[in-house]
């Protein structure tokens, strides 16, 4: 499954669990991924991958847009789990 998110400057995911594993790939802009305990600054060209069932969000810290393509594998039978 493959979904494009766009987030506005200020704007961010709640925390979530997804119950496949996840990789992101940064399209464009510059923001923020925190991964369980981890917290890291991306920008456009940035590939990051999530495990399966470890809390996850983005946040748009910056003044333009962040637009970050994300890959789920397999694709998911159930929903992510919102925290």
């Amino acid at each position: 499954q493959a979904v494009q998110i766009e987030l506005q400057p200020g704007q961010s995911l709640r925390p979530h669990v997804t119950p496949v594993d996840v990789l992101f790939y940064v399209l464009e802009g510059r923001g923020v991924v925190e991964i369980g305990e981890e917290r890291l600054a991306v920008s456009a060209g940035t590939l990051v991958e999530s495990p399966k069932n470890i809390r996850h969000r983005w946040i748009n810290e910056s003044g333009e847009r962040f637009a970050v393509l994300v890959i789920k594998t397999p694709a998911p039978r159930e929903a992510s789990r919102m925290l």
